[in-house]
Formats: C-alpha cells, structure tokens, sequence
C-alpha cells in the first residue's frame, strides 16, 4: 500500500505532465475473480469493488478530470444470478445514501446514463435523489452507467431522430455526426479521452461504442477491487506518452 507521501509525489508529477484527460472512463472488471480468489462470494468482491469507485473518484476529482464514467451494471448483467442482481442493486442504494455528503463535500456532480427506468424503483429513487442533491456540483462530475449498452443507446437515439424526422422536426439532410451525438445519453458529455480496462480483458463489452471512436484504450491485469491510485496513475503516465493524432499525421500536429 502507497503511503500518503508517494501519492502526493506522483499526483504532483502528473499534474506537472499537463493535458491529462478531460473524461475517463472505466470498465470496473474482475470483482467476481478477486472474491473467488480469496474463496469468498462474488458480492465480497462487489463491495470491495466500491472502495476502489471511492479512491478513484476522489483522485479524480484532486486531478482536475472533468468526467468520470464508471461502468456500473450493463444491461447484459441483468441475466446474471437473481441474488447477485438483487446483492448488487442493495450495494448500490446504500452506497450512493452514504456517499452523497461526501461528494458535497468534494464537489463532485453525479449523473446517470442508460436505461435508468428498468432499475427497480427503490433504486432509481435512491439514484435520483443523489443526482438531485449534487446537481449544483461544479467539480468532478462521476458519471454511472446503469443498466446500460451501447448497442441499445444507439438504436433508442436512432428512435428518437426517427420521429423527429416523421414529425417534422428534424429533415433528413440534418442529419449529422453532432446531430446523431445529441441524441446518445452522453448528449451533454465529451467524449472519453481514456479507457480503462481492469483484469486484463481485451474487448469494449458493448461500452459507449460511438463515444470511443478515437479513445486511448489502457488495459491492466489488475482486477477492479486492487485498482486504487497508483494503478490510475499508471494508466495516466501510460496515456501521456500517446500521440492523439485523430487520423492526422505526426507532422500534421507539429
């Protein structure tokens, strides 16, 4: 474990690199392998899992990111076990009671994406009511993505253009890339400058799939519940090595 001193010595290092990203996002993998590691049920590895969304959400928020989404439940996660879903939905609801003075305190906005309206209701409400405390927020804004996938997001955007378009609302000729991203959940966000993959895996999971055309994508073994300061700081140091050329060339950027 890092001791206050060697994070303040890395944070400032870091800070001093500049242009760190404006929005990470996070595919928060491995609680299920970590508790099973240490012989204990997955929802073991789910609260540990929570303390890491603390940690990183508080380094977040010291670095000056300005959005951080973490990918919380997808919509896929609805078929696993009844008692990991209903383990998982509690975790959530009194994490987000407990944590709501804290993320005043800090500053940090919370908002939501996905398809919040399939969340039981004692959930959304509990969501809702944090994203309603924290909307005067001007720090941090931590982004879940709930009940969420990129595949869905896509074609609910595609629905919504689609009656603008029979309604009037909208002609076709008006339809463009801005136009089509006004219409995602992430209407309101940029688009992520860094992915982070923990525990090793080697695909997006049907995560923000139009967002992250040219995202920087940094991949760890590492599972979530280990993933705390210096493991950001890692992913951090690794994207400031990267030239983002957009499809331009080197020269282009000079």
């Amino acid at each position: 474990m890092s001791t206050n001193q060697e994070l303040e010595e890395q944070r400032e290092k870091i800070l001093q690199k500049g242009d760190l990203p404006s929005h990470i996002a996070i595919i928060m993998d491995g609680n299920g392998r970590w508790a099973r590691e240490r012989n204990k049920p997955r929802v073991f590895g789910h609260r540990e899992g929570v303390r890491s969304v603390k940690q990183i959400t508080r380094e977040c928020g010291r670095l000056g990111i300005d959005v951080l989404t973490l990918y919380t439940f997808s919509v896929e996660n609805w078929s696993r076990p009844e008692e990991e879903v209903s383990a998982l939905m509690s975790l959530l609801v009194s994490t987000v009671k407990e944590e709501v003075e804290e993320l005043n305190k800090n500053n940090v906005q919370l908002s939501l994406i996905g398809r919040i309206q399939d969340l039981p209701e004692k959930s959304r409400k509990a969501l809702l009511d944090g994203v309603e405390k924290t909307k005067d927020n001007s720090g941090l804004n931590l982004n879940l993505a709930l009940s969420y996938g990129g595949r869905q997001e896509i074609l609910d955007g595609v629905k919504e253009i689609v009656s603008k378009v029979k309604s009037d609302e909208i002609a076709v000729d008006e339809i463009d890339e801005d136009l089509f991203s006004n219409h995602l959940y992430t209407s309101e966000l940029p688009d992520p400058d860094l992915l982070v993959r923990t525990s090793g895996e080697l695909r997006l999971s049907n995560f923000l799939l139009w967002q992250m055309a040219y995202t920087e994508i940094y991949v760890t073994e590492t599972y979530w519940p280990d993933f705390r300061e210096m493991e950001l700081f890692d992913a951090l140091n690794d994207y400031l090595q990267r030239e983002r050329r957009f499809g331009k060339t080197s020269e282009q950027l000079d």
